[in-house]
């Protein structure tokens, strides 16, 4: 796949035979290719927690080389737009609006830069189908996920209705610190474990682990003057 892109040079993947890359047919939606795309796993390193500034070289083989990886940041930097064929949102669905209680929509627009590289912009807001004079204002998605962050610390873990989940999925994580990469065992308090993972999958899961994150919880979200609330 990395090679690939190199090679044929391609302002879009979604140029390419659908579900055809290097010869190998593959079941996989043109979003994750790009995470692929920009994983350093496959070169030899990862960083914990994401955005930490804590790099650590992990014990597997490498795929792919540095220098193959840094080639294919500079190709998606410079020549690529993101295309997809159906939108997919990772909180469509589970916000109603505040002010009238009609459901939140979402936009995304791309603007290609002139220094190369695209910038992504998700906005979400009231269809107004209950109020077509609803006066809610649209919000960022960062600045959403910063909402929902800050939610997080309000709200009580039985409010989550997944502390079960999130509890075997660091535990689950803390194996792979000391059996990998050799870290002590620590005495950590579970709360704030279960938070901290919860806000991880707000910023870096996928669409699907941050909606069934919040499908979870036990009661409806509302979105009102650019702020988060539980109803």
């Amino acid at each position: 796949m990395f090679g690939t892109l190199i090679i044929t040079g391609k302002k879009s993947l979604a140029d390419r035979e659908p579900g055809r890359l290097t010869g190998i047919r593959i079941l996989a939606n043109l979003g994750n290719i790009y995470l692929i795309l920009r994983n350093t796993f496959y070169y030899g390193e990862f960083e914990y927690p994401i955005k930490s500034g804590n790099w650590y070289q992990g014990k597997h083989i490498p795929i792919i080389t540095k220098e193959l990886f840094d080639k294919v940041q500079t190709n998606l930097n410079e020549n690529f737009i993101p295309k997809t064929e159906s939108k997919e949102f990772a909180f469509t669905k589970l916000i109603r609006c505040g002010y009238c209680g009609s459901s939140i929509t979402v936009d995304e627009k791309f603007k290609k830069l002139k220094g190369g590289g695209v910038n992504r912009h998700v906005y979400y807001f009231c269809t107004r189908g209950k109020n077509i004079d609803c006066k809610n204002p649209p919000l960022n998605e960062p600045t959403l996920i910063e909402e929902l962050i800050n939610l997080i610390d309000r709200i009580n873990l039985d409010e989550l209705g997944i502390r079960e989940k999130i509890e075997q999925e660091i535990n689950r994580f803390n194996k792979f610190r000391i059996g990998v990469l050799g870290h002590k065992k620590e005495t950590r308090n579970s709360e704030v474990d279960i938070k901290n993972y919860a806000k991880y999958l707000l910023r870096e899961g996928s669409i699907y682990e941050k909606r069934e994150l919040l499908s979870f919880l036990k009661t409806k979200l509302t979105l009102k003057d650019k702020k988060i609330d539980l109803e």
